[in-house]
């Protein structure tokens, strides 16, 4: 099993990969997906 600094890490590491993507989304087109 994980351990909380290991879920923390991939927490962290999905959120910045949203947050690009989303900068990304809003400099290219509207956005259209929506992650959860």
């Amino acid at each position: 099993s994980l351990t909380l600094r290991d879920y923390d890490g991939q927490v962290a590491e999905a959120m910045a990969l949203v947050r690009a993507l989303n900068k990304m989304t809003k400099a290219g087109m509207p956005e259209s997906v929506r992650i959860a």
